[in-house]
């Protein structure tokens, strides 16, 4: 996929995709377009709506669930608190030991909740009959470690447990077409390069049944345009009852970025990140993973100083110093930052 490196305007020594993602020239082109169109006057909520539908099946794609499956808003937290205010008080909700806030916070700002950290490879086996919601991302932010999602959905499924999975570190880089989840969520401006401020999630129908749209507005009616007034509470009968009224802009870049992403073959994107981020885990004697973020010990932060000394935009997560290899990066791309890391040949990461 390095064919793909020439659709960006920089990326020779980003490896942040993790942090925030790169707009591929279609996506950088659409916000252009929209910034003189909102300047010129002719912008038009019609016309933002129409590239929400389309944004729409994109994602559906991206998830591998029907348009009217899909409900879009503006962040994971949002859709992650909608599960935490329909739980019913004083039930279990079981979340992975240090995953990201905004698929956690939610139920623990409910006092009346039980959440429960586990560890990650022990999510599936500690289900339990009485456990209502699992909640789990798919790549963890912080270390990239991928959860066995396929048993966890199992395990959820004997004990009639809810599951909410959150792609936002895997969609665009990796195939999650295949989820069997009842809320998959994701924020697409990390590995899918959109403007920040889109997010879609996918509802099943069990989902859509259970849980209460509390975000509702004149957008979470099966006709957005009739639905703008009271007194009547307007919801359509789907997912998209779950929509929060878009934030335009974004979702202009948003359509180009999904489209693109949608449009490529996301098991060949897979082995072209893994390829790159192994050579650079071989370069520091790390073990191979089937991951595309790379994270390793660096508890002073020496490490993401060196890396970022050299003119690379890295990260630090956790007392971790964290890398991410997409399609704007290449060989040259792991051979910049394992030379950082060991400029004499003698210095590796701390975390063997």
């Amino acid at each position: 996929m390095h064919h793909e490196r020439s659709r960006y305007l920089a990326g020779r020594g980003y490896l942040a995709a993790c942090t925030l993602g790169l707009p591929a020239d279609v996506t950088r082109a659409a916000v252009l377009r929209d910034l003189e169109a909102w300047a010129a006057g002719t912008a038009s909520a019609g016309d933002y709506s129409a590239a929400l539908e389309r944004a729409r099946g994109h994602a559906a794609t991206l998830l591998g669930a029907q348009p009217q499956q899909v409900a879009t808003g503006s962040q994971v937290s949002v859709f992650t608190g909608l599960v935490a205010a329909s739980a019913p008080s004083g039930a279990e909700v079981l979340c992975v030991d240090g995953d990201f806030s905004s698929i956690v916070a939610p139920f623990l700002a409910r006092a009346d909740l039980r959440v429960r950290h586990v560890p990650l490879d022990a999510l599936a086996d500690e289900i339990r009959p009485d456990t209502w919601l699992v909640s789990a991302s798919l790549v963890q932010s912080a270390t990239g470690a991928l959860a066995d999602a396929a048993s966890v959905a199992a395990a959820a499924r004997d004990a009639g447990a809810l599951t909410l999975i959150d792609t936002t570190q895997a969609t665009g880089w990796m195939p999650t077409d295949d989820l069997d989840a009842d809320l998959v969520v994701c924020h697409a401006y990390k590995w899918l390069g959109a403007p920040r401020g889109a997010a879609f999630a996918a509802f099943s129908d069990r989902a859509v049944d259970e849980l209460t749209p509390f975000t509702a507005g004149w957008y979470s009616g099966a006709d957005p345009w009739t639905s703008c007034y009271g007194p009547g509470l307007h919801l359509a009968p789907d997912a998209t009852r779950f929509d929060v009224s878009p934030a335009w802009h974004a979702w202009a870049g948003a359509e180009a970025a999904l489209g693109f992403a949608a449009s490529l073959d996301l098991h060949a994107v897979r082995r072209d990140d893994l390829a790159l981020a192994n050579a650079f885990r071989e370069r520091l004697g790390l073990a191979a993973s089937d991951s595309a973020i790379v994270t390793w010990e660096d508890p002073t932060g020496c490490d993401l100083a060196a890396l970022t000394a050299a003119g690379i935009t890295a990260s630090g997560r956790a007392g971790r110093a964290r890398v991410a290899f997409h399609l704007w990066n290449d060989e040259e791309d792991v051979e910049l930052a394992a030379d950082a890391l060991r400029p004499s040949g003698s210095r590796v990461p701390s975390h063997r």
